[in-house]
């Protein structure tokens, strides 16, 4: 992986505030691009902003670029999804001196069926183990961990505060093209393992990302535009707001889930997952919510 010179090949870190992202993040660390510092910020990030895809069921655009993102996600203390996530990581990035390839996924949860390519992740160098050719890949925007990197090598598996990952290289070429490989993630639930999803080791960029991002925020195919999902993650717990039915996983033990009254639903978001709405967006969402389940109902 090379440093990356053309700026349509970058992620915009000259834009970002760095210090307000590591203040967010609540990072107060070693800023070297260091395998220990990339640790830090990994689970920094994913224990500290939420997924959740709000601005959708509200009827608003997703824009990505750096400046739109740091407004929502470090400026206006929101959470956001993967490609939101992915674009502020690499910019950090970026910023502090890693070199990154950025990757597209499609998200299978166990099925065989082709999805789209409609997750973002990265594969991460440091300059303290570069040498030795290892490469890290980092998932910052699934809602669901890694709290930290995984080390690119196939049957790899690792366990993180109790949650458990192996990465598995599916074929050497994909679909006859040499040098591409296809890959999967899997995580391990409570019904044991599941491939979760996979990718192509190939470059992604800004514009691949935007492409994506459309299709997942306007298609009427994609399971974010018709309900509210969010997600909140820690090292002992993994909370899935699912339109009003919360599910409560924890890291080791039985998982519990709560039907909640719509009218809860926006101090729910704020206590457990920190985000606050405006009186005019909390009966925004309170008045779709009601009428989703209104709509379900025989």
């Amino acid at each position: 992986m090379a440093h990356v010179t053309d700026p349509a090949r970058g992620w915009q870190g000259e834009l970002l505030d760095l210090d307000a992202y590591l203040e967010r993040i609540r990072f107060d660390g070693d800023r070297s691009p260091t395998l220990r510092t990339l640790r830090a910020l990994q689970r920094a990030h994913v224990t500290t902003i939420p997924f959740e895809n709000l601005e959708i069921v509200l009827e608003r655009p997703i824009l990505l670029g750096v400046a739109n993102i740091q407004d929502k996600l470090v400026r206006r203390r929101r959470g956001g999804y993967c490609f939101e996530h992915t674009e502020l990581f690499a910019a950090a990035l970026e910023r502090l001196g890693f070199r990154l390839t950025a990757l597209l996924g499609r998200v299978v949860m166990g099925t065989d069926k082709i999805r789209p390519a409609t997750h973002a992740l990265l594969l991460v160098q440091t300059v303290d183990t570069a040498q030795d050719g290892r490469i890290w890949l980092c998932d910052v925007g699934f809602g669901h961990g890694p709290l930290e990197p995984i080390e690119f090598v196939d049957g790899i598996e690792v366990t993180q505060d109790g949650w458990s990952y192996r990465l598995e290289r599916l074929t050497a070429a994909a679909e006859g093209l040499p040098g591409v490989q296809e890959w999967a993630l899997h995580q391990r639930g409570p019904e044991g393992w599941i491939r979760r999803h996979t990718f192509l080791v190939a470059p992604a960029h800004a514009i691949d990302y935007e492409v994506g991002n459309h299709y997942v925020s306007t298609s009427p195919r994609s399971p974010f535009t018709g309900r509210l999902y969010a997600q909140r993650f820690s090292p002992w717990l993994h909370h899935e707001l699912d339109e009003t039915r919360l599910k409560i996983t924890p890291a080791e033990g039985p998982i519990e889930t709560r039907l909640l009254d719509p009218d809860g639903v926006p101090k729910l978001l704020k206590e457990l997952f920190e985000i606050e709405l405006d009186a005019d967006d909390a009966e925004r969402l309170v008045t779709g919510l009601r009428r989703r389940r209104a709509a379900a109902e025989p």
